[in-house]
C-alpha cells in the first residue's frame, strides 16, 4: 500500500497572528476593574458628600440666624430693663414734675410774635426742604409749627437760637433766658443726656399725658414741645406709646411701638418704647426712649460685613415686621443700589415704594418682604428649606420668629442657590478630576505593564525616535545587562551629554540677558528682545538729576587708577542701591558724572518727589563715602521736570539716553549750582513747595536760556 502523500506546507503551519496579545488583555482588565472602582467610589462620595454639605449650609444659616436673634433679644430687654429703672428713679420723677409745672407756666403766656415769626422763618429754611426731599412734595408748614406759647418759646431758645450745630444741640444746658424751665433744664439735662448717652438712646423724652405734651427732649428735635393729640403727631407711633402708657399706673409697665417713619427725625424710622412715670400712684409723665433703626440693622447686617459673617457674596440676614415690610437693611441697598433697585423692579415692588426707599434712602418700612419663609416665621414656625427669595431667586434659607413681647417680627438668614450649592459643584468637580486622575493612573499602569511586557527594545526604538524629533531629554530604561542594555546605557548618555551642553548655552543666554538689563531699562530690554529696530518714546513728564563730584579730576590725578576707580566704583553703587529703592531710573555715568531719572520708563505721579528724596540720599552717601575714603568731596546736584525724549542709540553698544530742554536745563542747574547743594527748577519748585523746603537764588545765567529762576534744596 503506498504511503500517504503529505505536503511540507501541511506539515508545517506559520503561527497566526494573535488578535488579542497577553499585554493587551493585561491593559484591557486593568482599564475596566479601574474604572469600575472609580466610578463607584465617585458616586458614592459624592451622594454623602452632598448631603453632608447641605447640613452643614443649613446649620450654619440657623446658627448665625439664632445669634442674631438673640442679639436683637438682648438688645430690647436690655432697653427696656433701663428705661424701666430710669422712669422709676427719683431723678425722673422729680424731672417729669419740675418740667410739667414750668411747661405749663410759659404756656400760660403769650409768645412774641417776633419770637413765633423766626420759629417760622427757621422751619422754612432749615426742616421743610428736608421734610420735602423725604416726602417728595410740597410739605405743609403749618402740620409742623409748634403749637402754644411753651412749645414755640422753647423751640426758639432751644433749637432755633441753640449755639450748636443740629447734631450737638444736646449740649445746651442752660438756654440764658432766665426762665423757671431753663434753671430745670439746666439741673437735670446734664443727667438725664449722659443717661441716654450710656443706655444707647437715639433721644430720650419726657411727656405730659395729661395734656399730651412733649416737655422735655435731650436730642432738642422738632418734637420736643409738640402736641401729640393734634397735627401730625396725633397719628404718630410717639402719640400711641404716651397714650398707652399714660394710662396705665403700673410701674412695670413698658409699651413699646414698633418703627415708623418719624417725621422730626427727618423721616428716618424711629421706634419708641415708654415707660410711666408714677408718683403717689398717679401718672405724673411718660418716660420715652426713642430707639433707631441702625442699632439693629448692625446687629441683623453685622454691620455690613457679610462675608466676614459667612454669608459669601450672596447670603444674608433681614428682619420683617408683621406688616411685611423689612425692618433691617438688605444687603443689595448697600452694595449696589442700581442692581438693587433693578431686582426688586423684577420681583415685582411698585414704583411708589422704589420711589420711597430712594427718597428716605433706607429700605426699612418700605421694602415688603412677603416671601414663604417670612410667613412660615411670622407665624411661629422655625424651619430651614429652599424657597423664592424677595429677589425673585432660589435661596437656602432659615427663618424663625422673634420673642420680643408686643409684636411679632420674623429673622431669615438666607444664601442664594447657586453659590450656596457652589461648594457642591466643585465637588462634583473635584471628584471627576480626581476620577480622571485614577483612571489616568491605572491606564498609566496598564500601559507601563503592557510595554514592559514587550520589552526594551521597543523603548528603546520610541526613545531614539524622541531624540530625532528633538526631544532632548528623551531616556529610555536599562532594564538588562545585555547587549540591548548597554545599548540603552549608551543612548543615555549621549542624552545626558546633550542635555548638559544645552544647559551651558541657556546659561550664556542667561548671562547675556543680565549683562543686557544691566544696560537698558527692563521694558526697553523686552522691547528690543520682542523685535523693535527703532525704540523712541515721548514722556510728556518725568523728573532728571545730573550730579557731579565737585574738584574730583584734580583730587584724582593724585591717587593711583586703582584706588580712583574703586572709590567711584563704590560711590556709584550707592547711588544705585538708593535709586532702585526708590524706582528711579539710571541712565548713565560719565566720568565722575552720575544722571538719572524717574517717572520713565514706568510713569509714576510722584516722580519730583521722589527724585528729591534721592538727591538728598545722593549728597548724604557722598558725605559718608568721602568719609570713609578720607578724602575731602561734594557734590553739587541740579533737578528739573518736563517733557523729554528717549530712546536705544547703537547696535553693537546699546545706550538708552535722553534728550530735549528738560534734559539740558537740568544739566546747566548741576553745573551752575554749588557743592554740597540741590538746585532745581521752578518745575520742581512749584510741584514740591508744600513739601520741602526750598530757598529762592534768584535769576541765574543758563547757557543757551539765558537767565533763569533757581532754588536751593534746604537740606
Amino acid at each position: 500500500m503506498p504511503p500517504a502523500d503529505t505536503s511540507p506546507v501541511d506539515a508545517i503551519q506559520p503561527p497566526q497572528p494573535t488578535r488579542w496579545g497577553l499585554a493587551t488583555k493585561l491593559f484591557a482588565i486593568l482599564i475596566l476593574l479601574g474604572a469600575i472602582a472609580v466610578l463607584v467610589t465617585g458616586v458614592l462620595g459624592y451622594m454623602r458628600a452632598r448631603d453632608a454639605l447641605q447640613e452643614s449650609i443649613y446649620n450654619q444659616l440657623t446658627a448665625t440666624r439664632k445669634g442674631k436673634v438673640r442679639q436683637v433679644e438682648t438688645y430690647f430687654r436690655t432697653i427696656r430693663n433701663e428705661l424701666s429703672q430710669l422712669a422709676t428713679s427719683k431723678m425722673v420723677v422729680d424731672a417729669a414734675r419740675d418740667f410739667r409745672s414750668s411747661f405749663d407756666e410759659l404756656d400760660r403766656a403769650d409768645a412774641p410774635v417776633e419770637l413765633r415769626r423766626k420759629v417760622e422763618d427757621w422751619y422754612g429754611a432749615e426742616f421743610l426742604p428736608e421734610m420735602r426731599r423725604v416726602l417728595g412734595k410740597e410739605p405743609n408748614i403749618n402740620d409742623y409749627l409748634p403749637v402754644g406759647p411753651a412749645a414755640t418759646y422753647l423751640q426758639y431758645h432751644y433749637i432755633v437760637a441753640n449755639p450748636y450745630p443740629a447734631i450737638r444741640r444736646r449740649l445746651l444746658d442752660d438756654a440764658g433766658d432766665g426762665s423757671v424751665y431753663s434753671r430745670h433744664h439746666a439741673l437735670f439735662h446734664p443727667l438725664l443726656r449722659g443717661a441716654a448717652t450710656s443706655f444707647g438712646f437715639f433721644d430720650f423724652l419726657l411727656a405730659d399725658p395729661k395734656s399730651g405734651r412733649i416737655v422735655y427732649s435731650v436730642e432738642k428735635e422738632v418734637d420736643f414741645g409738640a402736641d401729640l393729640r393734634a397735627g401730625i403727631y396725633r397719628r404718630s407711633n410717639l402719640a400711641a406709646a404716651v397714650a398707652r402708657c399714660g394710662a396705665v399706673p403700673d410701674r412695670s409697665a413698658i409699651c413699646f411701638e414698633d418703627f415708623a417713619s418719624y417725621a422730626p427725625s427727618g423721616g428716618a424710622p424711629i421706634a419708641f418704647m415708654a415707660a410711666p412715670i408714677i408718683d403717689q400712684s398717679v401718672v405724673i409723665g411718660v418716660a420715652i426712649a426713642q430707639l433707631s433703626i441702625d442699632a439693629i440693622d448692625a446687629v441683623v447686617t453685622g454691620e455690613r460685613r457679610w462675608r466676614q459673617d459667612g454669608f459669601g457674596l450672596t447670603g444674608e440676614a433681614y428682619l420683617v415686621g408683621s406688616d411685611f415690610l423689612a425692618r433691617s437693611g438688605t444687603r443689595g441697598f448697600y452694595e449696589n443700589r442700581e442692581r438693587y433697585f433693578a431686582e426688586l423692579k423684577q420681583a415685582g415692588e411698585t414704583d411708589e415704594d422704589i420711589d420711597a426707599i430712594r427718597r428716605y434712602d433706607t429700605p426699612v418700612m418700605h421694602q415688603h418682604v412677603a416671601t414663604d419663609a417670612v410667613r412660615a416665621a411670622l407665624a411661629g414656625i422655625e424651619g430651614v428649606g429652599e424657597v423664592l427669595g424677595y429677589r425673585g431667586t432660589p435661596t437656602l434659607a432659615s427663618w424663625g420668629p422673634l420673642a420680643i413681647p408686643g409684636f411679632k417680627w420674623a429673622l431669615v438668614a438666607k444664601i442664594d442657590v447657586a453659590e450656596a450649592f457652589a461648594p457642591i459643584y466643585r465637588l462634583q468637580r473635584d471628584l471627576m478630576i480626581v476620577g480622571a486622575i485614577a483612571l489616568l493612573v491605572v491606564i498609566v499602569t496598564g500601559a507601563w505593564l503592557s510595554r514592559s511586557l514587550l520589552g526594551p527594545l521597543h523603548e528603546l526604538t520610541e526613545g531614539v525616535a524622541r531624540f530625532a524629533a528633538g526631544d532632548y531629554s528623551a531616556r529610555v530604561a536599562v532594564r538588562t545587562r545585555d547587549e540591548i542594555g548597554r545599548l540603552c546605557a549608551a543612548f543615555n548618555g549621549m542624552v545626558d551629554e546633550l542635555r548638559g551642553k544645552n544647559v551651558v548655552i541657556e546659561n550664556k543666554n542667561r548671562e547675556n540677558e543680565e549683562l543686557l538689563l544691566n544696560v537698558l531699562p527692563a521694558p526697553i530690554a523686552n522691547r528690543l528682545r520682542g523685535g523693535e529696530q527703532r525704540i523712541a518714546d515721548g514722556f510728556a513728564e518725568v523728573t532728571v538729576v545730573f550730579a557731579d563730584l565737585v574738584g574730583f579730576t584734580e583730587m584724582s590725578s593724585h591717587m593711583p587708577p586703582g584706588d580712583v576707580v574703586s572709590l567711584l566704583n563704590g560711590l556709584f553703587t550707592r547711588f544705585d542701591e538708593a535709586a532702585q529703592e526708590l524706582g528711579i531710573e539710571k541712565i548713565k555715568t560719565v566720568g565722575d558724572a552720575y544722571m538719572a531719572v524717574c517717572g520713565m520708563p514706568v510713569q509714576v505721579p510722584d516722580h519730583a518727589a521722589r527724585m528729591v528724596r534721592m538727591a538728598i540720599r545722593m549728597v548724604h552717601i557722598t558725605r559718608e563715602h568721602a568719609m570713609e575714603y578720607k578724602v575731602s568731596m561734594k557734590l553739587r546736584v541740579g533737578i528739573n521736570s518736563g517733557p523729554v525724549v528717549a530712546g536705544v542709540i547703537g547696535k553693537s553698544k546699546y545706550i538708552y539716553d535722553l534728550w530735549g530742554d528738560t534734559v539740558n536745563l537740568a544739566s546747566r542747574m548741576e553745573s551752575g549750582g554749588l557743592p554740597d547743594m540741590i538746585q532745581v527748577t521752578r518745575p520742581v519748585y512749584e510741584k514740591l513747595k508744600d513739601e520741602f523746603v526750598f530757598e529762592p537764588r534768584g535769576m541765574i545765567e543758563v547757557k543757551g536760556k539765558g537767565s533763569v529762576e533757581a532754588w536751593l534744596l534746604k537740606l
